[in-house]
């Protein structure tokens, strides 16, 4: 597998309206097919993932900061995701989100960007995990306790939050996994925050990451000033060093891209619900 490009630079892509430049016929080689990876949770479960051939958006990987999420939760389910409602954005496989609705969430909502490959690959790994309803229908998908949906960071929260039950107003839970290398979008992602997490105590966004380009990792680390200065409260609850980097030949500090670090943004008590 490869990795992504390595600027020498901050080069966040365009993700700007692509029809607007359009390419002759066999201008580029074909979309590589989709693969299929697994996870396996320490009950024995073995989840099959899928991941579309390719995205520039980066969704055809099942990045580290996604297993390393999964594996937290499933340490202590009932201090994490047991009987929470919880969002995951820029999901991906969306490993940790199926990883909290196996371990008892109360409602879990994994969106991605509204693309219908990406969405329709989250409701297959979904399936797969054999999390939805009996009935086969949408309707009754619709209305599982894990639904997967497009979502754009910083939009309208508002068709997120109708999924929730009734008299809830924000998730519990948030998950951002493998996000912070997209500097552009921290504000958005802050916004997200800011805009669907429930006040109630106890309520946090879990940010897993991995600084890939290790050059950069001060600009990944920045999400976090922004999110201070909004506010919230940072702490940092988890640092793992894996076997080996996920990409092979990656250039940068070896360290830095084996190292998975884990990070509880949590509303301050003085904005608690009361």
């Amino acid at each position: 597998m490869s990795s992504p490009p390595q600027p020498q630079e901050d080069d966040d892509a365009n993700l700007g309206d692509a029809s607007l430049f359009a390419d002759p016929e066999d201008f580029y080689p074909p979309t590589p097919p989709p693969t299929v990876q697994t996870h396996t949770l320490k009950s024995g479960q073995t989840l099959t993932l899928h991941l579309v051939g390719h995205s520039p958006l980066e969704a055809h990987h099942l990045w580290n900061g996604s297993r390393v999420c999964a594996d937290f939760f499933e340490a202590d389910p009932a201090a994490t995701v047991a009987g929470r409602t919880v969002l995951e954005v820029g999901a991906g496989a969306g490993l940790p989100s199926l990883a909290a609705a196996i371990l008892g969430a109360e409602k879990v909502v994994v969106t991605d960007f509204p693309d219908a490959d990406l969405v329709a690959n989250l409701w297959k790994n979904v399936d797969e995990a054999g999390l939805l309803p009996e009935g086969g229908d949408r309707e009754a998908w619709e209305q599982g306790r894990i639904v997967a949906d497009g979502f754009v960071w910083g939009a309208d929260p508002k068709p997120l939050l109708a999924r929730l039950p009734a008299g809830k107003g924000g998730f519990d839970v948030l998950i951002l996994a493998d996000l912070l290398f997209r500097h552009s979008e921290h504000g958005k992602l802050a916004d997200t925050i800011e805009q669907t997490m429930s006040r109630r105590e106890g309520s946090r966004a879990y940010v897993f990451f991995t600084s890939y380009r290790p050059w950069l990792q001060h600009k990944d680390l920045n999400f976090f000033d922004i999110v201070r200065e909004r506010g919230f409260v940072v702490e940092k609850i988890l640092e793992r060093k894996m076997d080996r980097p996920l990409f092979e030949n990656d250039p940068g500090d070896e360290d830095v891209l084996k190292t998975v670090t884990g990070w509880a943004v949590t509303w301050p008590e003085d904005k608690w619900e009361q």
